[in-house]
């Protein structure tokens, strides 16, 4: 089986081969090849796979090129983690909006309008080769902003594209280890968008026992999200929200420490990647050095996420249980799986809705449990959203939608509606403002006229 790593100079890539390395059953990934536009980034990123593949005689062997119609053909699977603009982009969103006093967050409010509104077209450019060049391939999206990214390519390729995410899994994780149970034997209740849903039940052996968690605050407050959230907050929700949803519910809190920080998280990321790829890519690396510097810079990634909406929380830095390993890389791979092999698995997925929740129509993509077969993903039916979650669900889901009509129309007037109508965007005039400011700063905009 061949898989095909869009973004193959990406960081996190070498999680994905990881993952390939232990997978030694009949029809596994026998070939990987990486596909980036950054030829130095493709060199640094094969060193760190190939340090990873020392020893393994059925290391899945690996190729790099900067051909996107090579990289296809042939594929079985594609794997897509770009990144439109980079990091620098990233960076530049995050600076733009907290200007304006808005959260400039990579996949929520102004900095996930941004970004997504520079890489729908590119998706969507993307989905249209994979349909001519590798018809009969799935794939498998991780591109953020990822609800929006899966429904643009989902124009074109249909059921054939799936969105990932780790956020809901590592959550789940958290929470059936609390309550005494083994994660892959209890049923999550998990409904909403990408970076937007809660868990409203776990249901271990047919008994929801999340009433117990909720009903004790020592326990609610022992794991990341219950220290970051509060257990008086999680009580009267009823639920347990994904981590992203502080940036809704804290959001003044946040902006303001993210305006008081010394360095946003991408300007972070940015710097700190930018020394890993100089030392990686150095020709005279010795065997096992690019993989180290790998593992250093990734635990000091781990370790700084959400750093600020922690200090909000006054939680002090991770522990040891919050960054364990196993998020999205885990997903992909259980998802291959049971496609190939039809060997049926139930994964928190982004797919279309076709009815599952009622408030939205069809085709829009949502995050639900999903019984997954050769046939691909299949939402299983959950109870209606609470009116407090329909509000935001809806309204971001419409910001979603104009983000897709000015990506097709390249309307200004669409892209200020996708920024105006973000609940995390309290003026039209600030919308039009952060508009003007990314389309100065991204050429990746110029189409918006």
């Amino acid at each position: 089986m061949r898989l095909t790593i869009l973004g193959g100079g990406g960081f996190r890539v070498p999680l994905v081969y990881g993952a390939l390395l232990g997978d030694h059953a009949e029809g596994r990934v026998s070939h990987v090849t990486l596909f980036d536009e950054d030829p130095g980034r493709l060199r640094a990123m094969a060193r760190v796979l190939a340090d990873q593949a020392a020893g393994i005689a059925d290391a899945p062997a690996v190729t790099a090129t900067t051909d996107l119609d090579e990289a296809l053909r042939g594929a079985d699977f594609v794997f897509s983690a770009i990144r439109v603009g980079g990091l620098e982009g990233r960076a530049a969103d995050e600076r733009i909006a907290l200007a304006e006093g808005v959260l400039g967050q990579e996949t929520v409010g102004a900095g996930g309008i941004a970004y997504g509104l520079r890489t729908v077209p590119v998706a969507r450019e993307i989905a249209r080769r994979v349909a001519r060049t590798a018809p009969g391939a799935w794939v498998i999206n991780f591109t953020n902003p990822a609800g929006v990214v899966t429904e643009a390519m989902a124009e074109e390729l249909g059921d054939r594209v799936i969105g990932i995410c780790d956020s809901p899994v590592g959550l789940g994780r958290r929470i059936a280890r609390l309550l005494g149970a083994r994660p892959e034997e209890a049923w999550i209740d998990y409904v909403g968008l990408n970076h937007l849903g809660w868990v409203r039940g776990l249901r271990i052996g047919g008994r929801d026992e999340l009433p117990r968690l909720l009903a004790d605050p020592g326990a609610l407050e022992s794991f990341e999200e219950g220290r970051l959230f509060g257990a008086e907050w999680l009580r009267s929700l009823g639920a347990i929200p994904n981590e992203y949803l502080h940036y809704y519910y804290f959001n003044r809190d946040t902006v303001r420490a993210y305006q008081e920080a010394e360095q946003t998280r991408g300007a972070f990321l940015r710097d700190q990647q930018r020394g890993f790829y100089a030392e990686a890519g150095r020709p005279d690396r010795a065997p096992g050095e690019a993989l180290a510097a790998w593992d250093r810079t990734r635990a000091e990634r781990e370790a700084t996420y959400m750093a600020e909406n922690r200090e909000v929380a006054g939680v002090g830095e991770r522990e040891a249980s919050d960054l364990e390993s196993g998020g999205y890389e885990k997903v992909a791979l259980a998802l291959m799986r049971a496609i190939a092999r039809d060997e049926r698995a139930t994964l928190i997925l982004n797919v279309r809705n076709r009815g599952t929740l009622s408030v939205l129509d069809a085709e829009a993509v949502i995050e639900v449990p999903c019984l997954v077969d050769a046939n691909g993903a299949h939402p299983v039916a959950v109870d209606p959203l609470p009116l407090h979650a329909v509000g935001l669900v809806t309204s971001v889901k419409a910001a979603e939608r104009a983000v897709l009509a000015a990506a097709a129309s390249g309307s200004r007037a669409d892209a200020v509606k996708a920024f105006a109508l973000h609940p995390l965007v309290d003026s039209v005039g600030v919308a039009r403002r952060l508009l003007a400011g990314y389309a100065a700063e991204h050429p990746g905009l110029h189409y918006l006229c």
